[in-house]
């Protein structure tokens, strides 16, 4: 009986430059813990410490003819400073590698960027909201960029550019006023300890004694409006806390009276510092530059913890939707945390150095195979699935969400890893007539080998 095989090949990264970073060496591809990977279609990044390796492949073509670039961003010696994350941003017509360093950003925090997710969430039939942004966990502390934002930016990054291109005399300090500052909402995650990974799971509602003090307000006649602002669900995991769960707010103040008054006293304050430029002139004193501070922290309000010591949380991966989380920690256990009801659903055990990803498997075959017209798949084609690579056992399970059966075993090469394709800002992949499913991509790192897990089940 033949053997069946659940991959597709898609082509070879192996080139000269990848010595840089290790290759020619066994394993080298997972044993090193500095060494990083960003996929994106057609292209992946590896980057080591100090430099960015960007090669874009093809299906079947020659990696010799492959594109190739190498990225040294300035990292400063005295603070021996390294390259601690990266992650593609790709958006629909510009596409940008984000890095993160060990010294985090002087604006935002100064901690070692940990990690950089990208995620959205569409709005459709399971969605009453859609959200895109961009998320820097640093230890202890989670930085959000809203996905418009960054798009703008670049958007303006670029015409910048190209205007300083024909205008050399424009004076290039004054870039970061012409773009604006990027706006952001920053939280402190350490109750529990330093987080070794954490996760924006989505918006959720605003505390129920919130509601209830509008709604007393409301109704005693007092001019306080319905807050506009969101909530977003946080995970983390670390060495103290194998899971915890923050509300996070985008006010910074730290109570409702504090949210009254910040609405309250600059009015007042306009109003007298109006009047008093009616009576006296002020000097008229020439415009200085502000410098940019570190912006303060916004209230995140702690839900759950569990600590099981000496078991720590190691590596966190969310869901699409962003529902469902599976954690992997230090006894080779795997829990799946549904985000919502803050409740494990499912645990595996025996499965150390594991490493997990959420993909979208075909279920639902007999469509197109009992349509005698060409039959194109839809999202309720698909179901979700939970991709296992063992590397200890040398396979890739997947499992169908939540509680279903093994699905795959995938015979796996030592020295692979698991990869997935970032979000894409602004995809239409929603839609049902063009619907793209999560894919998972599987690289060989001995013999440079990139090959995609097929979707149907045979």
């Amino acid at each position: 009986m033949a053997r069946r095989n659940h991959t597709t090949d898609l082509g070879s990264i192996a080139c000269d430059d990848l010595t840089d970073l290790g290759a020619g060496k066994e394993g080298w591809l997972v044993e090193n813990p500095n060494l990083l990977t960003a996929l994106d279609t057609h292209s992946i990044a590896l980057a080591n410490r100090s430099t960015v390796l960007v090669i874009e492949f093809s299906d079947g073509a020659d990696p010799s003819g492959a594109s190739r670039v190498k990225i040294r961003p300035t990292l400063s010696p005295i603070e021996a400073e390294s390259i601690s994350a990266i992650e593609w941003l790709v958006f629909d017509d510009v596409r940008v590698l984000a890095i993160g360093t060990s010294c985090g950003s002087q604006i935002v925090n100064t901690g070692r960027i940990i990690k950089l997710r990208v995620r959205g969430t569409k709005r459709d039939l399971t969605q009453d909201t859609s959200s895109e942004e961009i998320c820097a966990v640093m230890p202890g502390v989670i930085a959000r960029f809203d996905g418009s934002d960054i798009q703008s930016m670049l958007q303006r990054w670029f015409q910048e550019s190209h205007t300083q291109f024909w205008d050399h005399k424009r004076d290039p300090d004054d870039s970061e006023s012409s773009f604006g500052r990027l706006p952001y909402q920053l939280w402190n995650v350490n109750k529990y300890g330093s987080c070794a990974d954490a996760a924006v799971t989505g918006i959720m509602p605003p505390p129920l004694m919130e509601v209830q003090l509008f709604w007393f307000l409301n109704s005693a006649a007092f001019i306080v409006g319905q807050s506009s602002q969101r909530y977003f669900c946080a995970i983390t995991i670390g060495d103290d806390a194998v899971i915890s769960a923050f509300r996070l707010s985008e006010d910074r103040s730290r109570s409702l009276v504090g949210a009254i008054l910040s609405k309250v006293v600059p009015a007042t304050f306009s109003t007298i510092a109006s009047f008093s430029k009616m009576i006296w002139r002020s000097e008229q004193k020439s415009p200085k530059k502000p410098e940019a501070k570190p912006q303060s922290f916004a209230r995140a309000s702690p839900l759950t913890c569990f600590k099981d010591h000496p078991r720590k949380g190691e590596k966190l991966t969310l869901s699409p939707s962003g529902t469902l989380a599976a954690i992997t920690d230090s006894l080779g256990r795997i829990l799946l945390l549904d985000t919502q009801a803050l409740v494990v659903v499912r645990l595996w055990k025996g499965y150390r150095e594991a490493s997990c990803l959420f993909m979208e498997m075909l279920v639902n075959k007999d469509k197109a195979s009992s349509s005698s017209s060409y039959y194109e798949h839809v999202k309720s084609d698909y179901c979700l699935c939970l991709a296992i690579h063992a590397p200890r056992k040398g396979i890739i399970e997947v499992w169908q969400m939540r509680t279903g059966p093994r699905l795959l075993t995938i015979p796996c090469s030592k020295g692979s890893k698991i990869l997935q394709p970032t979000y894409r800002f602004g995809s239409s992949s929603g839609t049902a007539s063009s619907y793209i499913p999560l894919e998972l991509f599987v690289l060989n790192g001995d013999s440079g080998q990139l090959s995609v897990v097929n979707r149907p089940l045979n």
